[in-house]
């Protein structure tokens, strides 16, 4: 009898675990289902995701080149030759929040003569500044010693003033302004040449000019001049 007992009882617990490994088995099972069915992508709930990532990208872009940066082309040779005809640059929109803009810095601004133009030129006069236009060079505040331009493209040509004046072109910048030349004088229309005014409010500057990178060829940062 003991012996039909141990036996019966070792049966028994065979079937316990065999009902036990049938039960985590039908466990797997579900899991595994269950996993596959999560798994499953709602076709309308993937185009929606993919919908959601575009705009936010887009908005992130839009945002970026209206508040940060702006992406600007180059249609004329007024910088030659430090920024070549059809070039590609890229302006640093809050690169004047905490700062002025100084002399020999390349800026962006809205053209006084028509706004809905932006122009790219070089910053030449300061803000109560006096520049003086003579034998084609440039002094500021009755300076003995030209401006030494090492960026300009040639010789260049500038003489429209009076007899009374010795052919001298003086502009007194006013303040909170600034008085800017193209690199390639011959070719340039600047703030010798505008109509409404010979000055750039602070408040039409867009943009320091940073980094050319179009054509890949001449792409590289723009420094400011040294004129020391």
């Amino acid at each position: 009898m003991e012996d039909q007992t141990i036996i019966d009882n070792e049966a028994e617990n065979k079937d316990l675990h065999n009902a036990s490994e049938e039960k985590a088995e039908n466990k797997d099972l579900r899991n595994a289902s269950d996993k596959k069915e999560k798994e499953k992508v709602d076709p309308k709930k993937e185009f929606f995701s993919w919908v959601r990532i575009f705009v936010v990208a887009i908005a992130l872009a839009l945002c970026i080149n209206n508040f940060l940066i702006i992406n600007a082309n180059v249609p004329s040779g007024s910088m030659e030759n430090t920024i070549m005809t059809g070039s590609r640059m890229i302006g640093l929109r809050t690169a004047y929040w905490f700062k002025e803009p100084q002399r020999g810095e390349i800026i962006i601004f809205k053209y006084p003569d028509d706004e809905s133009e932006n122009f790219v030129k070089r910053v030449i006069g300061l803000p109560g500044e006096k520049v003086t236009i003579k034998d084609s060079k440039i002094y500021i505040n009755d300076s003995k010693e030209p401006l030494k331009e090492t960026y300009l493209k040639e010789d260049w040509y500038w003489e429209n003033g009076s007899e009374e004046s010795g052919g001298e072109l003086v502009y007194q910048v006013p303040e909170d302004s600034y008085f800017v030349l193209g690199d390639n004088r011959n070719n340039s229309k600047d703030s010798r040449l505008w109509t409404t005014t010979n000055y750039v409010s602070k408040s039409k500057i867009i943009a320091k000019a940073e980094f050319v990178y179009w054509p890949w060829k001449v792409k590289g940062m723009l420094e400011t001049a040294k004129y020391d």
